[in-house]
């Protein structure tokens, strides 16, 4: 299986900001989440792959073509979603669906039809009327209407109610039943991701702390209540995260490095996410 996404010590500095040798690898039809607070580096790792910001080190290919060099013609085989999908205010939804041919040359009006249909959107109320999670929407409808092999979207459940995240992602998953279709998607929202994903990146202060396939992440990563001095006597490569409380501790742990017959409970990845985070940041 040939990737749809690959980086190698990908870094990008700032004045106060640096995404530090991203590492990452999304295989042709899946999904990949890229979860992070607000301010972890995920838009700027889209944007490099997009070539909207130069790297100052590493690589990246996108769909088989290296971002150093034209990609002009992948660009094409590529849907955007960013956090501002910058649409001209005074558009209407059947406005753009008229120019857009003239943009993308597989552009599929029976597709932008059928997304503006489950979406919801109306056709003929300007995009500056439109609510935030409508212009997530839209820039979903218009990402999925060209026929392309890659989804690059940025934050595009945010700003959405839970039942419109719902037909987001039953849009996702339909697009990449197709196994030459993929998706990088970023989130801080990450019971999102959790649904969605086949792959899981934790990305924490411009570094990625983690990425594996979510099956195997939950089947590796536990929960485990026990007293502290249960939990002091545990080998301390096997715990990811402690809480202390008044009745004992709260561990995510490593379910192969505990003692045989060590019971303990399923983990989200929001649970574990969370926990990684504040590790380390004491």
């Amino acid at each position: 299986m040939s990737n749809a996404i690959e980086t190698k010590g990908l870094t990008k500095h700032f004045k106060d900001f640096s995404l530090d040798s991203l590492d990452l690898e999304l295989p042709e039809g899946c999904i990949l989440g890229l979860i992070g607070e607000n301010g972890a580096g995920k838009t700027t790792a889209i944007k490099l792959l997009l070539g909207i910001l130069a790297p100052d080190a590493g690589t990246a290919s996108v769909l088989g073509r290296d971002i150093s060099g034209d990609m002009s013609r992948v660009k094409e085989e590529i849907g955007v979603v960013l956090d501002e999908p910058g649409l001209p205010e005074k558009l209407t939804v059947r406005q753009l669906g008229k120019i857009m041919p003239s943009i993308y040359k597989s552009w599929s009006r029976e597709d932008f039809a059928t997304c503006i249909r489950r979406l919801e959107l109306p056709e003929d109320k300007a995009y500056r009327d439109f609510s935030r999670g409508m212009k997530m929407k839209l820039g979903l409808a218009l990402a999925l209407s060209h026929k392309p092999r890659l989804l690059l979207l940025d934050e595009a459940t945010s700003g959405l109610d839970p039942v419109v995240r719902d037909s987001v992602t039953d849009l996702l998953l339909d697009f990449t039943r197709d196994e030459g279709h993929s998706v990088l998607i970023s989130s801080h929202i990450v019971s999102d991701l959790e649904k969605l994903c086949d792959y899981i990146a934790f990305l924490h202060k411009g570094k990625l702390m983690l990425l594996e396939e979510k099956d195997a992440l939950l089947e590796e990563y536990g929960l485990l209540q026990c007293s502290r001095e249960e939990a002091d006597r545990l080998e301390p490569s096997a715990i990811i995260g402690r809480r202390d409380n008044p009745y004992g501790c709260r561990l995510i742990v490593r379910k192969d490095s505990l003692p045989r017959g060590t019971k303990t409970q399923p983990v989200s990845i929001e649970e574990l996410f969370v926990f990684m985070v504040k590790e380390d940041k004491e």
